[in-house]
């Protein structure tokens, strides 16, 4: 028996197909190396190493968007202050992919940078919106920075359009900070940052995190934070550390299947070891 041969339109329209077929895997490859690039980039832009800070624990943790979507502009930085204060940040930069990645870098970097100059909180964040709007690169990025003092517990805050931190003491009381906050960096120029004083005392814990920690498909920023609270309070009562602590925050946003980059700072008050 003889296989009838397709009619030449046939012919053409299995030709098409086949184009087509193979367009879309080299679209999709292209797209998963973009990723990983963005991704390698991503981490690589991110500190290596956290201070060490005698009576207290500091731990970050970092995952990119869940199934590699989204991914790029999320950071969380720590770093000791001329003075013998310790400058904590977290941010996240509008966009994804390479471009956001990079973009993260200049701004992670230009606030380090200031913060040698300047360590107040608000004078710090107005500096890096203008190195943002001088930029040019149409993009803009939230952030929280806190000026923390070992020796006092004291932590200054001051939020540039980024959700709020979450903050527990040693007997579990736990919510998030009320600081005002001013716009994005980068949106305009010409703005102020309130700055808000905390402390952060014996057994107790500061969460800063990106919005991928606490918002997923299927859960609003407002339900996420409230999951993180509870969290922090019932770590601070176990006396958890921070690298504990942070981990079980990343896993909670894995498991509502976030999709953006989710980056989290813990800094806790060690209940093992009082600075003098």
């Amino acid at each position: 028996m003889f296989r009838k041969r397709p009619a030449p339109d046939s012919e053409e329209l299995l030709h098409r197909l086949a184009t087509l077929t193979t367009r879309a895997r080299e679209l999709a490859e292209l797209r998963r190396s973009q990723v990983e690039l963005a991704i390698a980039l991503q981490r690589d832009m991110l500190p290596a190493d956290l201070p060490v800070i005698p009576g207290f624990h500091l731990a970050a943790r970092y995952a990119p968007a869940y199934a590699g979507l989204n991914v790029g502009g999320d950071w969380y930085d720590a770093f000791m202050l001329p003075d013998g204060r310790v400058g904590l940040s977290v941010g996240d930069v509008q966009g994804h992919a390479i471009d956001a990645a990079a973009f993260m870098g200049q701004v992670r970097a230009g606030l380090r940078a200031l913060a040698s100059v300047t360590g107040d909180p608000g004078d710090l964040l107005a500096r890096t919106n203008d190195l943002v709007l001088s930029l040019g690169k149409d993009l803009f990025a939230t952030c929280t920075f806190m000026r923390f003092d070992p020796a006092t517990g004291v932590m200054e805050s001051a939020r540039a359009g980024h959700i709020p931190c979450v903050w527990a003491t040693a007997d579990g009381k736990a919510g998030v900070s009320d600081d005002e906050g001013g716009p994005p960096l980068g949106v305009m120029g010409g703005v102020e940052y309130p700055v808000t004083r905390y402390r952060l005392a014996l057994g107790g814990v500061f969460v800063l995190l990106t919005d991928g920690v606490v918002e997923g498909p299927a859960l609003s920023v407002d339900d996420g934070l409230r999951r993180v609270v509870r969290l922090a309070g019932i770590a601070a009562v176990a006396g958890m550390d921070a690298p504990a602590l942070a981990a079980a925050v990343l896993k909670n946003a894995e498991l509502v299947g976030h999709d953006d980059d989710a980056a989290v700072l813990v800094v806790g008050h060690d209940t093992r070891a009082v600075p003098s």
